[in-house]
């Protein structure tokens, strides 16, 4: 495992979404040290910690490891809208996607 794309991804995916190590070590209930320690190389998350990181970050685990993928969190926020769409309407998108492409 490349622990430094970990660290590197962490600090990635909370500058995308805005907090500080501080802040996202208290939110997610540890001492306000506790991201700084794992960014800095001292430490790892446990699976449960990882799991609940993801989730905080707003992406999911495989995304957080697809290096291609540009921000995580807001494509995954696209996708969970989407669920609630008619296929219909799934279809326009996917249809208006492809004509962004083009360009």
């Amino acid at each position: 495992m490349d622990t430094d794309f970990v660290r590197k991804r962490i600090t990635q995916l909370r500058m995308e979404k805005g907090v500080s190590e501080y802040q996202m070590s208290l939110d997610m209930g540890h001492s306000r040290s506790y991201i700084q320690s794992i960014v800095s190389g001292k430490s790892l998350p446990s699976m449960t910690e990882f799991l609940y990181m993801c989730e905080y970050l707003g992406v999911t685990p495989s995304a957080f490891f697809d290096e291609q993928m540009k921000n995580p969190a807001l494509l995954q926020k696209a996708i969970d809208e989407m669920r609630s769409l008619p296929d219909k309407d799934i279809l326009s998108l996917l249809s208006l996607i492809e004509r962004f492409k083009e360009k």
